[in-house]
């Protein structure tokens, strides 16, 4: 990617402290960023947001970025996620300063600085359990209590040290803890655990270490290590940010600068990696790239594009106070990419079959139609038209409203690209449901205009039923009913709002015929639908699914959601 422009972009207060940094000299004029996953899930679009903003400054003030795993709980990390986090930031468009890094690298350097803090009387090895560490530990109105250990020499310090790390102890049997205010009023700053002992095999140091630094203590000294000069987190390490600046202050190391944003929150959404991670465990999606997942991959699936995903990470800035994001900045972002790029076509979501009457039974046309109009350089296609064709149900109504412009007995309306046709009858079956339309077209309207000026105000799209491919469509709603997931009565959680109608299957859909031969993962505005991708998992030569990734914006929706009680005015 190109740098950015800096003057064209608003300067937010990450920026405008870059700027004075910058000026006054305070980094001699770098800018060093990183951005540090656990690999211990795939990313979500909370990460996107992390990973555009470190990134995109490293690009804009002519910096670097780091890609940092922070690898310190070998339980739960495996080697799949770093392979899957090194693809979603490749997909989002931006490369890291040189190789990857890894917090397990900085293991042995990380030791010799905790044995640095033992020597210095600012450690101890303590013996109390995570039960007894809780009571200790106090609340935020009331301090907290020294560990009975807490006064141990730095000879015995040191030597329980050495031994937690020959394996000595079991697991939880002992920790390494900082020496600093049980009273403080930041409950982090309460002798925080530097290191728990875990006999667990690490995806990249094996069985070397049953020692393992936790993330407070590793973090800092990583940044430090790599020589970061803005070390940008989310909001909920605010009050970490004292322990951060005392590890550094204490080893006397070279000192990043932490900075806190506002994470990211959007409505409809959750950003929590472990009830993302209980969705995929407890089968309310298909995994971890189920569409409706608001994980990168997901995403991807479902046909978001990174110039989208980028577009709506510049949208919403960076601020200091946590928001709701409403989900429709999400999607408008990607309509408007999409618009601009996507090739349209023309598909028949609920068929209802037309017999034009006076077209001949073996007459087959060939009409022009635009691929885009947003890109003239894309130029046209050829759509077959036949006697027989489908439109949408909904496209139909026997009884219509008023304002209802399509299709309706002795009604004219306009077929997209083709002729005017008129309804001339309704054919039903036992029951009075509408199965077939019989119509009449006009031959002198063809291409959709008529020579003798007549207007009709209806629009709608049609598949010539002989030459149509066949699709498995599926349509996806937002994965939860409220804009608030956590929105429930007392005694339930978040999963009594999942939306019951959040995936809707439609087989054996009528598509474009030229449609046949898309690819998995091209993406197309089906016209008057939405947005469609061809699926990347389940598509196959001869099996073609298209996943909608986002809605148009449908003024007769308004117009039905309005008309709420009349029968003939509901969708089916």
């Amino acid at each position: 990617m190109e740098s950015t422009n800096e003057a064209a972009r608003p300067r937010d207060f990450i920026r405008e402290i870059i700027d004075e940094d910058n000026r006054t000299g305070k980094h001699a004029g770098r800018v060093h960023t990183r951005f540090p996953p656990e690999p211990n899930g795939y990313l979500h679009i909370g990460h996107a947001k992390s990973i555009c903003l470190n990134f995109g400054l490293a690009l804009e003030f002519g910096g670097k970025c780091n890609l940092r795993f922070d690898d310190t709980n070998p339980t739960k990390e495996d080697e799949e996620y770093v392979q899957s986090i090194e693809e979603d930031v490749r997909w989002l468009g931006f490369e890291w300063n040189e190789q990857p890094f890894y917090a397990s690298d900085y293991f042995p350097q990380l030791y010799d600085w905790a044995v640095q803090l033992i020597k210095a009387g600012k450690a101890y090895v303590c013996d109390l359990n995570a039960e007894e560490m809780r009571e200790h530990r106090g609340t935020l109105t009331a301090p907290g209590k020294n560990s009975p250990f807490r006064d141990r020499s730095v000879e015995e310090n040191l030597d329980l040290f050495a031994r937690m790390k020959a394996g000595e102890f079991p697991d939880g049997t002992r920790t390494l803890r900082a020496k600093v205010d049980m009273a403080s009023p930041n409950l982090n700053m309460r002798d925080p655990v530097l290191y728990r002992i875990l006999h667990a095999t690490h995806h990249r140091t094996g069985d070397q270490w049953c020692i393992y630094p936790m993330y407070d203590y590793t973090h800092g000294q990583s940044d430090s290590i790599e020589r970061i000069t803005h070390s940008i987190c989310t909001l909920e390490f605010e009050n970490h940010r004292p322990l951060y600046d005392w590890f550094i202050k204490e080893l006397g190391i070279y000192a990043p600068q932490q900075i806190e944003f506002a994470r990211l929150n959007l409505t409809y959404a959750m950003m929590s990696k472990r009830r993302l991670l209980e969705l995929v465990r407890e089968k309310h999606v298909s995994g971890w790239d189920d569409p409706r997942m608001l994980t990168i991959r997901g995403l991807r699936r479902r046909g978001y594009t990174p110039e989208a995903m980028r577009s709506f990470c510049e949208r919403i800035g960076v601020a200091k106070f946590n928001s709701t994001i409403d989900m429709l900045v999400l999607e408008n972002a990607l309509r408007d990419d999409l618009n601009k790029r996507a090739q349209r076509a023309m598909a028949v979501l609920r068929p209802l079959k037309v017999v034009i009457t006076n077209y001949l039974e073996d007459q087959v046309d060939e009409l022009e139609a635009i691929n885009n109009p947003e890109d003239p350089t894309i130029g046209t296609r050829k759509v077959p038209f036949a006697r027989e064709i489908y439109i949408e149900q909904d496209d139909f109504r026997e009884d219509p409203p008023k304002g209802f412009y399509r299709l309706a007995p002795g009604k004219e309306v306009r077929l997209r690209y083709a002729y005017f046709i008129t309804c001339t009858e309704a054919v039903k079956d036992a029951a009075g449901n509408v199965t077939e339309l019989r119509c009449t077209y006009d031959p002198a309207t063809r291409g959709g205009n008529a020579p003798d000026g007549r207007k009709v105000q209806g629009t709608i799209h049609w598949v010539s039923a002989k030459h149509a491919a066949r699709a498995e469509v599926r349509l996806y709603d937002h994965l939860f009913s409220k804009p608030d997931p956590d929105d429930v009565p007392a005694g339930q959680d978040y999963r009594a709002n999942l939306n019951p109608n959040s995936l809707e299957l439609l087989s054996n859909v009528p598509v474009e015929p030229f449609l046949a031969n898309a690819k998995p993962g091209d993406r197309f505005q089906f016209e008057r639908q939405g947005y469609f991708c061809v699926d990347t998992k389940d598509s196959a030569p001869g099996k073609l699914v298209f996943n909608r990734s986002v809605s148009l914006k449908d003024s007769w929706a308004k117009q039905e959601k309005a008309q709420q009680g009349k029968p003939q005015a509901k969708k089916k």
